[in-house]
C-alpha cells in the first residue's frame, strides 16, 4: 500500500485494524521522489531527488533519481503500478540516457578527455537509486509475470525525457553534478587498476 501511494501521488491510502483499533495512513505529494528519499533513508544522499517527467501519446513518464554514497545500484521499475522486477524497454531507454548524458556532461566539464575515457553504465549506476514509473494504455508485458515490458516505443519515450531533463539539471546544479561525477570517475578508475 505504501508503495502504490508513492506510485500515485496525492492518493490516501488507509488500512484500519478494528480488531485492535490500528490505523496505517500513507499520502506522499511528492510521489516518486519521495519514493527514492525513502529507499536512502538510511543512507547519506548525495544531493535532492531529480524529477523528470513527460507525457506523449496518452503516456505518462516519471522517473525520480538520487544517488548516494553507496555502491550498489537500487532501481525499481514501474508499468502501470505494477513492479516490472526484469525492467523492460522504459528501464532500458533510462540506463542509455543517464549514461550518455553524464558522459557529455563530464566531457564538457573536463572530467574525461575522450572516448575512450567514457564512463560505463556500470560507472554511472554506482551508488543510484531511481524509480521508473510509466502509465499507458496497451502494456505489453513478456511473460506470464508481467516481470519485463515490451513496448518497444517506450525506450525512446523514456530516453529523450530522461535526456532533456537531465542535462538541464546538470547545467543547473553543477555542484551536485559534480560530485556525481566524480564517483563515477572513481568507479572507473577503480574498474581500470582491477583490470590491470
Amino acid at each position: 500500500l505504501r508503495e502504490l501511494a508513492f506510485l500515485n501521488k496525492g492518493i490516501k491510502i488507509t488500512i484500519e485494524d478494528e480488531r485492535s483499533d490500528t490505523k496505517e495512513e500513507f499520502h506522499f505529494k511528492g510521489g516518486i521522489k519521495e519514493f527514492v528519499e525513502y529507499i536512502n533513508r538510511r543512507r547519506t544522499a548525495l544531493h535532492k531527488p531529480i524529477f523528470i517527467e513527460g507525457v506523449k501519446n496518452d503516456v505518462q513518464i516519471e522517473v525520480a533519481i538520487q544517488y548516494n554514497d553507496g555502491f550498489s545500484e537500487t532501481v525499481l521499475a514501474f508499468a502501470n503500478n505494477i513492479n516490472t522486477v526484469d525492467g523492460g524497454t522504459h528501464v532500458t531507454g533510462f540506463r542509455a540516457a543517464l549514461t550518455s548524458s553524464l558522459n557529455d556532461w563530464a566531457r564538457r566539464q573536463g572530467l574525461i578527455k575522450d572516448k575512450k575515457g567514457s564512463l560505463s553504465g556500470d560507472d554511472v549506476r554506482e551508488g543510484l537509486t531511481a524509480v521508473i514509473s510509466v502509465k499507458l494504455t496497451e502494456p505489453q508485458f513478456e511473460g506470464q509475470t508481467k516481470a519485463k515490458l515490451g513496448n518497444v516505443p517506450m525506450r525512446s519515450m523514456v530516453e529523450r525525457a530522461t535526456n532533456d531533463q537531465l542535462a538541464v539539471w546538470l547545467e543547473e546544479h553543477p555542484a551536485e553534478a559534480k560530485r556525481v561525477l566524480q564517483k563515477a570517475v572513481q568507479a572507473a578508475r577503480a574498474r581500470e587498476a582491477a583490470r590491470s
